[in-house]
């Protein structure tokens, strides 16, 4: 009898398929903003920068099949590196289940809708600039804390 739970409950990231595996990203666009790091604490803070190649109102990437051809040190998230992400947003499906955890209501595989990422607040639609339109020497201006990535 097969199982009548989802992909996400009853295989490990590594079991899953490429498509399984995409259909995770929630579509928030978290993972395309600009982060930087305190050289003394180590400490990593997320601006409101996004990578030139996100589309600020979709939260999808403009060319997501050549990305690293236009951006060399995107970083391609994989199962086997899962755990190691942990600059990734506390919201991230990825992140929660590399840790075991469950897929929140307002996921799309879970809601059925793909809006409701947005609707719920945890989208940055909106709510970023392009890479393009900010000098690094002002990146430190714009750190923000997103909503479901606050320090408890």
């Amino acid at each position: 009898m097969v199982s009548q739970r989802p992909f996400w409950q009853r295989k490990t990231l590594q079991e899953m398929t490429p498509q399984e595996w995409e259909s995770l990203c929630d579509g928030c666009g978290r993972c395309c903003l600009h982060r930087l790091e305190d050289e003394d604490s180590g400490e990593v803070a997320t601006t409101c920068i996004a990578c030139k190649l996100l589309d600020t109102q979709s939260c999808q990437c403009k060319d997501y099949p050549n990305r690293k051809q236009h951006v060399p040190d995107c970083i391609q998230l994989t199962p086997q590196g899962a755990r190691d992400f942990t600059w990734l947003p506390a919201t991230c499906a990825y992140r929660i289940l590399a840790a075991g955890g469950t897929l929140p209501e307002w996921h799309p595989l879970v809601s059925g809708n793909p809006e409701s990422v947005h609707s719920a607040g945890i989208s940055v639609r909106g709510q970023v600039i392009s890479e393009t339109e900010v000098h690094l020497d002002d990146y430190e201006e714009h750190i923000v804390v997103w909503s479901g990535d606050e320090q408890g």
